[in-house]
């Protein structure tokens, strides 16, 4: 699964006596709704997150874990990568200069030769 938004906050790193860690952080979607999703990096992918700050825009992908405990269910989001988006997006005018413009006269003699349905 991929999601994609701004990273909001990067808690520290959790280590326990068995070995395991874990580093959670949120990411707040681009949409109509912002959503602030939590999610985690586990063991040695938890280095992953040294590379990014608050206020990044990233795409991180992630697998939905679940689990039971005592009869309640939990969900979580797993990353296992996570790349920066691009800062650089093409502008209107670069897209105009791209883009050659057409008179009106060259688009109605396209639409009459391409015009041979039946009805």
């Amino acid at each position: 699964m991929e999601i994609s938004g701004k990273i909001t906050k990067i808690f520290d790193l959790k280590a326990f006596d068995s070995g395991f860690q874990l580093r959670e952080f949120v990411v707040t979607t681009n949409e109509q709704y912002p959503q602030p999703l939590s999610m985690r990096f586990v063991n040695e992918r938890c280095n992953i997150l040294e590379s990014f700050s608050e206020g990044d825009d990233v795409t991180a992908y992630c697998d939905i874990r679940g689990r039971e405990y005592n009869g309640r269910y939990f969900v979580n989001l797993q990353a296992w990568k996570m790349e920066k988006l691009s800062q650089e997006q093409p502008t209107d005018d670069l897209l105009a200069d791209e883009i050659p413009p057409q008179s009106n006269d060259v688009l109605l003699e396209e639409s009459q030769e391409e015009d041979d349905l039946p009805f």
